[in-house]
Parts: C-alpha cells; structure tokens; sequence
C-alpha cells in the first residue's frame, strides 16, 4: 500500500518506509509515527495526549502497542508508546488487536486513570462525546479494583473569565498547555508540582489572556477544561450539528454550530486543513449571542406619520412604503447605497444589481471604513475576479512575509496563527511595516521595520530600491534582499486604504522583487462584495463601470439593456451628498456608524436625508433614525458564501430557522419587484447561479494605481501622530451578550516611546489624555518602541473610539498631555 504525504504531493519511492502492523503490510512516509500508520490501515490506537497538530510527548501512555520487530531484527522490552516513535523497515509492530500484551498494557494504564477520575459523567459537560469514557468502554476493564476514596479537589477553578478547570477529571496528557506554547503562542497555563500532585495551573500574576484558549476546551478529552459560557446548558445528544463559516474576519474558518430548538448553543472549531486546521479565535468560537439578545428585530417597522415614531408593519406594507419613498428619491436626486462589509456574497451581488437595476445609480459602496479612490484601483486591477490566489499553505512555506499595516493577530486570527507555524516549524522570515513591535509578531519572532503613520509608502518606496541610499537601516536592508530571494509574499491590509501611495507602492514592489501580493481586508465579506460589484466604480467579476463593453455585458445578462454609465460616489461621497440634500434616500445594510472614518458626519446624513431605509438585525443608531426597518437574518439563520482573503468559495448552509427575519437579498428582491423592476432571483441559489454565470471579465482589466506618498504629518509641540488599529475583542455589536468573552479582552492603554514620554512628563501607567476636534480619549499609558512622536491607540475598544469620541483616524495629529486627577468619590465631575 503507498501512501501519499500530507500535502498531497506524490512521495518518492525512496522515501517510503514498509513496515507491517497487526500482520498487514504497509508503506508510508519516512518519519511517520506508529500510531499514524495504524490509523492509514484502519486500525484506531487509544490516545489522550497525541494530537496530528501538536508535538509528540507520550505523556498519557494509552497508546502502547508491542513492536516485536524494530527493524533490526529484535524486539522492544516492553510496550511501547506508538504516538512517539517513527517507523522503521522492516519494523513489525501489534496492537491491541492482535497482542495480548499491548491490550494488558493499555488496560492497566485505564485502570490508573480511572483510580482517582471521578464518575460525574451525568452532570459533566464532556458526557456522551468524551474518549475517556469511550476509551473507558473498549479499552479497559469492566470492573475496577479501586475502591479506595478518590482524590478531591476545590471546583472548578475559572482559569480565565471563560475557561474553568475541573482538576479532579484532568488526565495529565498537556494537550492544553502544547496547544498553548506551541501553536497559540500564550504559555500563560502550564502543568504544576509532580508525581500525584501534579496539575494544570496557571500563573500566580497572570490570567489565561489568550485569543485562542476556547480551543482547549475543545481539544481536552475529558471534562477538565469547560466553558463557562457552555457549562451546564446541554448535553451532546440534545445537539443537532451544522457546519459554518465563520464570519467575523476575512479569514473564512471553517465551524460547528451546534443547536437545540432553534437556538445556537455553542460553536466549536471545524477541521479544515487547507484553512483553519482545527483551530479559530475564542471571537469565532463565543460572539454569537448577538443575535440571541433581546432586542432583536423580528417584524419590519414603519415610521408613523402622526407620531413620528417607528411603529410594526406588516411586510406588504413595508415593502410599499419603501418603494414609495425610493422612487420619490430617485427622481429628486437619488438613491445611496451602503451594503456594508459583512454581507455574503449573494447578498453583496444583490445590492449591486439592486442599486443599478431598480434604483438606476453606482452609488453603491459596501466600504464602512476608511477608504480611497486609490484602493478602488488597487481592488479592480488586483483583486476582483482574480480567484484563488495566495493560500494558508504558501503563507506556511514562504521564505518570506512581508507584513503591511497588518497586525494578524488582532486582524486575521487564523492568518496569526498560520504564520506562527511558518516561523517555528520553516523558518519563514516575517518582517512587519508597523509603528512598533506587536505582541502577535514577537510570537511569531518577526522583525519590525518601523515606519511612522502616514509613512508606510515611503519606507515601501525604499525596500523597492534596496540600496544603500535608501535609507534603510540594517533590517530594511536586509528585508529588501529577502524579498528578492525568490518565495516572498507580501501581505496588505486593509487599513492602508488610508495612507495615500501605500497601496500603489506595495504593487510596485511585488513587481519589482517578484514577491506575490495579496490583500487581507478586515471584515468577512470584503473580498467578496469586490467581485459581487458592491463598488462604485465595478460591475461583477470586475468588470468597470466606465468600460462600455463591460456595460453591455452585464446589462445583456441582466436583460435591463443599458446601465448607469457615471462613475458612482464612494461611501463618504454618498454621505456628504445625503448630508448636504443631494440625495433623496439611502438604503443602509447593517452599517454601524462608529466604524465610518467620519461618525459625526454620518450621522448627520441619517438625521438630514429625506427618506432612509434600513436592513438590520437589531436597533441602531441607523435605525432609529430610519423611516422603514426591515429585520435581516443572522448568518445561523441563513444560507449564503464568503470569500475569504485567499479569493477561497467559502459556502454554508441555513443552520436554524429564522423567525420574522429573511436574507438581504431577499428583502432587496422585494423592494425590486415593488419599483418594477425585478432582480431575478430571490433565493442564495439563484444569486449564486447568476454570479457564477457571468464569471470574471476577461476583457481589459483595470490599470494599477499610480498614486504618489503623502507628506507625513508634522506634529508640534504637545502633540503626536495618531497610530491606531481594532483589537480582536473590542466594543463591537459582534460581540454583544458574552461577558465572558469580554473578560480577556486585552485592556486599552495609550502607547507612547520612551523618549516622547519623557517629553510630555509622562512615565508608565500615568492616564494619558489625547484630544482633538474637541474630544478627549483617556487612558493608562505603556511603554513602546513606537517612533518619536507618535501614539498608539485602539480603535474601538472601552473607553476609546478614536473616530467618535475624537473625530481622528490613523495619521492625524492629536494633542498628547498628562491627565487631570479624577474628581473624587462625591465631588464634582
């Protein structure tokens, strides 16, 4: 039998190693270990500690087996651990099948596990899905001799805010504590004391903070490690099982939903090798009680005209009043249209075709963020229709990665967690356009190349030129080279929409060096509303606007005959127009104010459009100020696709009913038929037929942008330039109703270097307050190797909203000063 390796790739012969076990010969890779063969010829070894993703380490010794051949003509002494030892020709080996000996053995090391385990299986949460238990059942004894009283301990201890630990139930097989070191990179829990004592625990000063410690919850095979979130709620077979996708960033982790009566319990990690492996954020796995909260919005509401309130409707009348109100707009000046980047691919591709077909307009722009004519561009030349293009697996053998206004492990956890694995296990070399040292890239031993806000284009402009003129110092210089050394990747994220030139300089520089580029957006349904023609500027597939080939294209497949032929407004076009009566309507997807680049501006647009409609899942500030509100479906309640940042199809199915609520896309429909103009289809199958029909535009594609650095900001006395980026947990609605995932959220400070501290009289841990457009953030300040005169703050996190509380974004220069005292316990404010 020839097995081929991991990757699929064909192995040569010479590197197959033939051995027999249980009588049956087989032949696998060199440096397979025992236990994986065994699994290739259908026979399961019982394990605790070996996981296919972690090191080996024999700490639970289940899986004994007897080699009575090592490949050199003898046997071994004694059983064997099968999950530590790599084969060898000619090794003949048996297991529990065949020897009586292995099966005494693995019988015996049940029986001591078992000694001091408690039998709480009823009440425990690990019951009817546990391997002790059916490890217990076919591979140990049927009665014990233990009748001893069994170790007790105090339970459970809440090793984080959203992991508890039963010790008593814990077999010692560190799972928990490699996953920790090895893959997340978190060593906060490790196993204490030896011998009996011997148990999980973590440090004295430091909680379990980790973005990834749901998965040892998932990972552990007995009931040591819980949820607290999950603990007590259900038991296995009351669940009803539905794969997903994760939809909080662009990374496309493949999930379980697990349900009972129409309600999401718990959300495990999916195995998916070429994606997320077996791994997703503690985000992916407990932000999905937003859409279990009590305010959901379950019937569409209408605005009162007697009482100016919002009031419940029925669907055939909201559906009427809103067509009402949008053919009224679109003949006094027009509808906006803002998606939103959350949206699937359906639904992205039915606000598009909605936007040109029934309201006659290319105001659509599913970008709610920070953005610019240059990254439309970047997105038409580089991105739309370009397909599958970097991969997990290139990330994970790339000699070089090339990190651009990307934080992985804030940004794209599975990204993190990728290239992690490329710098412990390859050798691959990260470097980092950043303002300072992340804790994500220190995990992933990455080198920062410091770059300024505001800068990021001129230091890519160096790396382009590589020489000693450049400027570089011996990092820069040394990245420059590596990215020519053939195996490069550069990896953009999505904040550099802001940062005139960066873009345009990162292209040059793929094109120079022979690096392959790619693009990691922030948001799940980024990629994918580019080639559903949620923009401005593109048609599906990524076909132009402006090109008149393409218009007829479309339109043929559309059978509209002609479309909208101006360039359409970007998302703070459309709300400049709205705000200032240019507008007549906007129709708003699931668009949270806090994350436009100008909030204060936008909702002033709300406030001063003449009609505005809103798709949403619950009440917002959009809402409140909607004239009709249609409930929208939660991703559980919906089928749909998402194209994560590798251009990867990433469908799921309709996990539980919706109740009151329907798909955009549908609702869209709808609206469509109503102003008599028909989208042509009303179901994610029929939007995805359609889309897929049309396909990328082999026409001519778009040029690459050509846009010019920026000067960098010059800040003057007191002040400093703003860095700032979103934290994975932070205070989005995402993650509304779990306060036990807001537990390790990592606390918001000010970040200033040492020396620009010392400027303003500051030293760690004095509350930091930085003030611009007369708003004021305040913070706890730490100590980074952040540039001179620059910033850090985060995004959107307690406390601080740089874009609401003070009007700023990446680049601006803001006022940096020392706190006053808060006011005292009863004195004034």
């Amino acid at each position: 039998m020839t097995v081929q390796a991991s990757d699929g790739a064909a192995t040569e012969v010479e590197n197959l190693v033939t051995l027999t076990i249980d009588d049956i010969e087989v032949s696998v890779p060199k440096g397979t270990l025992i236990i994986r063969a065994a699994e290739l010829i259908g026979i399961q070894v019982p394990r605790f500690c070996d996981h296919p993703l972690l090191d080996p380490v024999g700490a639970c010794r289940q899986c004994l087996v007897e080699i009575t051949d090592a490949g050199n003509g003898r046997g071994m002494p004694k059983p064997q651990a099968s999950c530590t030892i790599e084969v060898a020709p000619g090794m003949v080996v048996k297991t529990q099948l065949s020897s009586h000996v292995a099966d005494k053995a693995q019988q015996g090391v049940m029986e001591f596990l078992l000694a001091n385990h408690p039998l709480d299986c009823p009440v425990c949460d690990k019951g009817g899905e546990c391997p002790l238990q059916n490890q217990a059942m076919s591979n140990g004894r049927p009665e014990t001799r233990f009748h001893e009283t069994k170790r007790l301990f105090e339970k459970p201890i809440p090793i984080s805010s959203q992991v508890l630990l039963d010790r008593e139930r814990c077999v010692l097989c560190a799972r928990c504590t490699r996953f920790s070191n090895q893959v997340a990179g978190d060593p906060f829990i490790e196993l204490l004391e030896r011998g009996s004592l011997q148990q999980v625990g973590i440090y004295e000063n430091e909680p379990f903070s980790s973005y990834f410690s749901g998965n040892t919850v998932q990972i552990c095979p007995v009931g040591a490690l819980t949820s607290a979130a999950y603990r007590f709620r259900s038991r296995p077979f009351d669940l009803v099982s539905s794969p997903g996708i994760a939809e909080h960033d662009a990374c496309g982790a493949a999930i379980r939903v697990d349900h009972r009566r129409g309600k999401v319990m718990r959300r495990l990690a999916g195995d998916d090798p070429e994606v997320n492996e077996e791994w997703i954020s503690d985000k992916d796995r407990f932000a999905f009680r937003y859409a279990q909260q009590p305010d959901r919005l379950e019937h569409p509401l209408v605005r009162d005209e007697d009482t100016g309130e919002l009031r419940p409707a029925s669907w055939s009348e909201a559906f009427r009043v809103a067509a009402e109100g949008l053919a009224k707009a679109k003949a006094d000046g027009g509808v906006g249209v803002l998606p939103g980047g959350r949206v699937t691919v359906e639904d992205a591709y039915a606000y598009g075709k909605f936007a040109r077909v029934a309201l006659g307009t290319n105001d659509v722009d599913f970008r709610a963020r920070s953005h610019s004519d240059e990254e439309i561009d970047f997105l038409a030349s580089t991105v739309a229709g370009t397909g599958l293009g970097v991969t997990y697996r290139d990330l994970e053998h790339a000699r070089t990665v090339l990190l651009v206004g990307l934080d992985p492990e804030e940004e794209a956890a599975i990204v993190f967690l990728r290239l992690r694995k490329a710098a412990l296990k390859n050798t691959t070399k990260i470097w980092s356009v950043a303002p300072y040292t992340t804790r994500g890239l220190t995990k992933m031993r990455g080198t920062l190349l410091r770059a300024a806000p505001g800068t990021e284009a001129e230091y890519l402009e160096a790396l382009n030129r590589g020489d000693e003129d450049s400027g570089l110092d011996e990092f820069g210089i040394a990245a420059s080279e590596a990215l020519r050394g053939g195996n490069a990747i550069v990896l953009v994220g999505g904040r550099m929409a802001s940062v005139p030139g960066a873009l345009s300089t990162a292209v040059k520089l793929a094109e120079t060096t022979g690096a392959r580029l790619a693009w990691v957006p922030k948001r799940a349904g980024e990629r994918g509303a580019v080639d559903a023609g949620a923009l401005p500027t593109l048609l599906p597939g990524g076909r132009q606007v402006e090109d008149a080939a393409a218009r007829v294209d479309i339109g043929t497949a559309w059978g509209t005959g002609t479309l909208p032929t101006v360039r359409g407004r970007d998302t703070s076009g459309i709300l400049a127009a709205a705000g200032s009566g240019r507008l007549g309507a906007l129709v708003v997807g699931g668009v949270d104010p806090v994350d436009l680049p100008g909030p204060r501006v936008a909702l002033e647009a709300f406030d001063k459009v003449p009609f505005l409609v809103s798709l949403e899942l619950r009440p917002s500030q959009v809402t409140e100020r909607a004239d009709v509100v249609f409930p929208v479906a939660a991703m559980a309640e919906k089928a749909g696709t998402f194209f994560n940042w590798e251009g990867r199809v990433r469908p799921f199915d309709k996990a539980i009913p919706s109740v009151g609520t329907h798909s955009d896309l549908y609702i869209l429909a709808g609206l469509a038929d109503e102003l008599g103009a028909s989208l042509g289809f009303t179901t994610v199958a029929g939007a995805w037929r359609e889309l897929t029909e049309l396909g990328a535009w082999d026409g001519e594609r778009a040029a690459a942008p050509s846009v010019a650095a920026a000067e960098p900001a010059q800040p003057g006395p007191g002040e400093a330039v703003l860095a700032t980026w979103q934290q994975l947990l932070d205070n989005g609605r995402a993650q509304d109703g779990d306060a036990n995932l807001a537990g390790t959220a990592r606390a918001p400070k000010a970040r200033l270097s040492a020396a620009t501290a010392e400027e303003f009289g500051l030293v760690e841990g004095d509350r930091v307050s930085v003030t611009a457009n007369g708003g004021e953030i305040v913070l706890p300040l730490e100590i980074a190797d952040l540039p001179e005169r620059v910033v850090w703050l985060p995004t959107n996190s307690p406390g601080s909203a740089v874009r609401r509380d003070i009007g700023a974004g990446a680049g601006t220069v803001v006022r940096v000063g020392k706190a006053s005292a808060p006011a005292e316990e009863g004195g004034a404010a």
